[in-house]
């Protein structure tokens, strides 16, 4: 049985006339990496201020541990939270900013020490007690963000896009340092960001929200391989979304032919959106491919070139270790297990099934 620690129960949030969280539904288990993923404007962060307490939500339940916390006040909360800002205490030196939460908790001068050192120990700052806050980098102050939150060892704790100012090499090392942490402490993380990448790389599961409501919510290899809809498709990774039709059962049309494929359960002939990853298309001699295709442009990115395939006039975006010149003839070989197929008009939300269809998912600005 699934031991969950939060429960979101039909959460709306209103402001104005702006419905900024519309009717969602989740649940947090124990010691999960939960992540809330989507573009700015979507309702992610307001849903955390929700669960911590610092917004009241219009309508809806959030339940802890089976216990409503809905009208609990957010210093009443066995939740701790950390946001994009730190804000540290620039008058206290490390020891002190870490202790705060415990200070005002009246706790014994003794565990104050064991539980400071303990937390400098875990985020790899020992010897930085009597050190002034302006003397750290960005990223020795999220580490000391982190230490204060955790000190005071909340059984849930709320993070809100905390590497967000960090360079990005450093935020890639804070990504698995913090999923450590995690790990190491036993404790439920709920975690937002608008990195796809950032989300794919901690998370146990990832929600996917936009406009307000919940897209799709799974693992990281369930959202990026099995989207739910047009907007998964497209926010999480690069894809190729193509318009096509189900002739029936393992078997869609699109570009002109018909492939096989894996899917099934569509009516025949139903119109369907087709998802093909970059990464998945194999470039091949031209008389290999069940495409034919022009290479329009090329991009050395590092582990990969990024070609731009034209194929009857349609842009194919092809991830490849190999390089096909600018202007070359290629193939492409597409497998079935390469094609993944999307329903254009879904059921309501819920977990673990495809969300609402795809003309409403447009990116918030």
């Amino acid at each position: 049985m699934e031991d969950k620690m939060i429960q979101v129960n039909h959460l709306v949030k209103v402001f104005g006339e702006d419905r900024v969280v519309d009717d969602i539904s989740f649940h947090v288990d124990s010691r999960e990496f939960m992540t809330i993923l989507g573009p700015s404007g979507c309702g992610k962060t307001t849903t955390l201020r929700m669960i911590g307490g610092f917004e009241a939500p219009t309508e809806g339940d959030i339940l802890f541990e089976g216990k409503s916390i809905t009208h609990v006040p957010p210093y009443e909360r066995p939740v701790n939270t950390i946001f994009q800002r730190y804000a540290l205490f620039t008058h206290l030196n490390i020891f002190e900013n870490i202790a705060f939460g415990l200070r005002i908790k009246k706790t014994d001068e003794s565990e104050i020490k064991r539980r400071v050192a303990r937390m400098l120990e875990l985020v790899n700052l020992n010897g930085f007690e009597k050190r002034a806050v302006s003397s750290l980098s960005g990223g020795q102050q999220q580490r000391i963000a982190i230490a204060r939150a955790l000190v005071n060892e909340p059984k849930v704790l709320l993070l809100d896009e905390p590497l967000g100012a960090l360079d990005l090499k450093l935020r890639k090392e804070m990504q698995i340092e913090l999923k450590y942490m995690q790990q190491d402490l036993g404790i439920t993380f709920i975690y937002v960001t608008h990195d796809q990448e950032e989300a794919l790389t901690m998370s146990n599961r990832i929600i996917v929200m936009n406009h307000g409501r919940i897209q799709q919510i799974g693992t990281p290899q369930d959202i990026y391989n099995e989207p739910a809809n047009a907007f998964v498709a497209d926010f999480i990774g690069e894809s190729n979304l193509i318009p096509g039709v189900m002739k029936e059962d393992y078997w869609v049309a699109f570009a002109g032919r018909t492939f096989p494929c894996l899917d099934a359960g569509f009516s025949q002939n139903e119109p369907v959106d087709v998802v093909i990853r970059p990464e998945d298309i194999d470039l091949v001699a031209p008389a290999e491919g069940l495409l034919r295709g022009i290479v329009d442009s090329a991009l050395f990115k590092g582990v990969h070139y990024e070609m731009v395939v034209l194929v009857d006039g349609r842009e194919w975006l092809v991830h490849s270790t190999d390089l096909a010149p600018e202007d070359s003839e290629v193939g492409l070989r597409i497998t079935p297990d390469d094609i993944h197929i999307m329903k254009k008009s879904v059921s309501p939300v819920h977990e673990s099934t495809p969300f609402k269809e795809a003309e409403e998912a447009d990116v918030y600005a």
